[in-house]
């Protein structure tokens, strides 16, 4: 494998993975986009769209792992939460990740940036007093929780993405989770997530060991220096840089849809 290709493998894997440590995602939200344009504008060979979809999945997997070990003593996850969330979201995710082999390229794009969308829109939506609720006083509706989860680990499973860029904005808007307990419970989440789509893109053989590996590695070192300073930064300039990210990346996958 060429250098060059090895670091820009790494750099985009470590942006990707600080910043799923400091909000909450997985990081495919910003890892997709970069792993399917960046390597052929640069000169390298290109990744299809499901390749790009197996290397997002596995790598998930690991950034999330990271970023929940290290917020293991924050004492801000629900974990009744994550257990409903998650049990439905790798119900979800293992059938969209190995039904995800049936589509075109065309077809996981198009998914994703309709998700993107969807979440976009959603935390645009004022939240006041969200976080005035002391977390140890956080309840939600359980069955909201859990079809919203199963729906999108389908969807998400597709794409590879663990899901949480949407699950995020349905547990700050829709359950009224706080930033904080959101953000550590959908790490914990989306990792139970990245379980079902990495098995199904690894199942389908849409897994490239290579890139994956040298993307596991910057996850490692990435993920939990995100998580630690996402428990110190102010949950307003949390909430804008995830609105700002999927909006951007929303408009962007939408672009080269329509440019096809």
């Amino acid at each position: 494998m060429d250098y060059g290709l090895i670091a820009t493998l790494f750099v985009i894997g470590f942006i990707g993975s600080f910043i799923s440590g400091l909000v909450g995602i997985g990081g495919s939200i910003i890892k997709y986009p970069m792993l399917l344009y960046i390597p052929p504008a640069l000169g390298f060979a290109a990744y299809t769209a499901h390749e790009v979809a197996g290397i997002s999945a596995v790598q998930v997997f690991f950034a999330t792992l990271s970023g929940v070990l290290a917020l293991r003593n924050e004492k801000v996850m629900n974990y009744k939460l994550v257990a409903y969330m998650g049990v439905a979201i790798i119900i979800g995710s293992f059938a969209g990740g190995y039904g995800g082999k049936f589509l075109s390229g065309e077809t996981i794009s198009f998914v994703y940036a309709v998700l993107a969308t969807i979440a976009a829109a959603m935390m645009f939506v004022p939240k006041k007093g969200l976080d005035d609720v002391p977390l140890e006083q956080v309840d939600f509706n359980r069955t909201i929780a859990t079809v919203s989860a199963l729906v999108v680990g389908v969807a998400s499973g597709i794409v590879g993405a663990a899901g949480a860029f949407i699950l995020v904005p349905i547990m700050l808007l829709i359950l009224k989770i706080p930033t904080r307990m959101t953000i550590a419970s959908s790490l914990a989440i989306t990792f139970l997530s990245s379980i079902g789509s990495t098995a199904g893109k690894v199942m389908a053989g849409d897994v490239l060991f290579w890139p994956s590996a040298i993307m596991v590695i910057a996850s490692v070192l990435a993920a939990p220096a995100g998580a630690k300073l996402g428990t110190r930064v102010n949950t307003k300039v949390l909430q804008g840089i995830l609105a700002v990210l999927i909006l951007g990346t929303a408009l962007k996958i939408w672009f080269e849809i329509a440019t096809k």
